[in-house]
């Protein structure tokens, strides 16, 4: 490394592009290295999608409401800057499936819609009998020979059969990414079924094996025993403000927007809106696929981008006193299969999931609405979209009077979609950038997972690629 001051630059201030400052900058710090670090957000506020709500004693999230537990990379950051204390794991409640007008309880033991206890899967009305012979041929069924990888849709339907995907996997999964189960890749989705299938044959026996190994709660005894997911108690945003705090200041600008990224002999140029270009020797990228194209667009690398698509959802949150409702359910979680008449795909009673955020005496719901072939509705105005969400609620539970308030949040093309090829797109497209924009990278929830740990961990990642690159120089 020569004497000359390296320069890295971060375009995006979501969860990703904030973990690789912070990873970034403990390693400059921890080895005294000179490297100058800059992070360029083009709106005013840091954490992207992550939004906390703070409303009449309500706590509520605009985008995601928590993260997987059992995967630690969120867990990690939040404790290194100062919040281990503040995780709070969720409730324990029924859940169940709703299909065409009747809702059915997750049977006991499914692990994302697979069964490991089979007299639950035996007993519950989501499946005929047919479907349920049907579905125990996984334990004669040989394993794939073909590793290519296949949508989810084709992967499920030859295990388990059409009813046990259409009434239980599909909601279940299609929830997660707001996606197409026929579309959407399973190596670059749930590349772990694929692995039990190919250890074990039997995708049943399979996952029953790895729910043993790999218990669903976290490794941290604070926690409730079996709590699957973590948030904090201040709502996520909490997270996004600690380790902005954890950064320099002078690291971060706000408002201002790459608009280009040119390579120029090693080095990187990047055009901003407000007419300045500024010199990097690395650039990490941790904006949406789309606009990561749209500055790249000089190079045919980042071709398969244009034509990634992404779907757009809305958040529906309403605000009951408790008396106003009948929950006749007594249900925490409902997801909706597409053969119901439903708009809504999902609800959720965060007053159940997470006690401390809700008033006492006070019910407060999450809905979701919008998936793959049914987005209209999220460009409804809010009244609109609040009137179809309440329809079918009062079709699920007696709601007799008005509620406190509500609040709808859309977000449009925000759900990329991990269509079949994904994972070889991204392959390429590595190797690629290794050869011709070496020092340049990309990250974020459009390539290697949508949960929050997930983009902490590629933050990370891109961090020590970036300090590795620039050493060498």
């Amino acid at each position: 490394m020569t004497d000359r001051r390296k320069k890295v630059v971060i375009i995006g201030g979501g969860i990703t592009g904030l973990s690789a400052a912070y990873y970034l900058q403990k390693k400059i710090k921890n080895h005294q290295l000179p490297i100058d670090l800059q992070l360029i957000e083009a709106t005013h506020r840091l954490g992207g999608k992550i939004q906390t709500v703070k409303r009449d004693g309500y706590l509520f999230e605009k985008g995601p409401d928590s993260f997987l537990a059992r995967k630690l990379a969120a867990t990690k950051l939040a404790k290194e800057v100062g919040l281990g204390r503040e995780l709070v794991g969720n409730e324990k409640g029924k859940s169940y499936i709703l299909v065409k007008d009747t809702p059915h309880a997750l049977p006991d033991g499914a692990v994302m819609g697979i069964p490991t206890k089979l007299s639950p899967f035996i007993t519950t009305g989501l499946f005929s009998p047919v479907g349920k012979l049907r579905a125990a041929a996984d334990f004669f069924i040989p394993k794939t020979k073909n590793q290519d990888d296949r949508s989810l849709g084709v992967f499920f339907r030859r295990r388990f059969g059409d009813e046990v995907v259409e009434n239980l996997i599909e909601p279940l999964l299609s929830g997660i990414y707001a996606g197409d189960v026929d579309r959407l890749s399973l190596r670059s989705t749930f590349p772990q079924f694929l692995h039990a299938e190919h250890k074990y044959r039997s995708l049943i026996v399979g996952m029953k094996k790895l729910k043993e190994i790999h218990p669903q709660h976290g490794d941290d005894s604070e926690f409730k025993k079996n709590s699957v997911f973590l948030t904090l108690k201040e709502g996520l945003q909490s997270l996004v403000d600690g380790v902005e705090k954890a950064i320099d200041p002078d690291i971060i600008t706000k408002g201002i927007k790459v608009e280009k990224i040119y390579k120029e002999d090693t080095a990187y140029e990047l055009s901003l809106n407000s007419g300045k270009v500024i010199k990097a020797d690395s650039v990490i990228v941790t904006s949406p696929h789309a606009a990561a194209q749209s500055m790249l667009s000089e190079y045919k690398i980042f071709e398969p981008l244009k034509h990634m698509p992404s779907t757009s959802v809305a958040t529906v949150v309403i605000a009951f006193a408790q008396e106003a409702l009948q929950d006749n359910l007594d249900a925490m979680n409902i997801a909706v299969s597409r053969n119901s008449d439903y708009t809504i795909t999902a609800c959720t009673w965060l007053n159940k999931k997470w006690p401390h955020a809700v008033p006492e005496g006070k019910v407060l719901l999450r809905c979701l609405v919008g998936r793959t072939g049914d987005e209209a509705v999220v460009d409804q105005p809010d009244d609109e979209i609040f009137k179809i969400v309440l329809e079918d609620l009062k079709k699920l539970i007696t709601i007799s009077a008005e509620p406190e308030f509500y609040a709808v949040t859309r977000w449009k093309q925000s759900m990329p979609q991990y269509t079949v090829g994904h994972h070889d797109m991204l392959d390429t497209m590595n190797e690629q950038l290794e050869k011709e924009l070496a020092g340049l990278y990309v990250a974020g929830s459009s390539y290697e997972g949508l949960g929050i740990p997930e983009c902490v961990e590629q933050g990370e990642d891109v961090a020590k690629k970036a300090v590795k690159y620039v050493q060498q120089l």
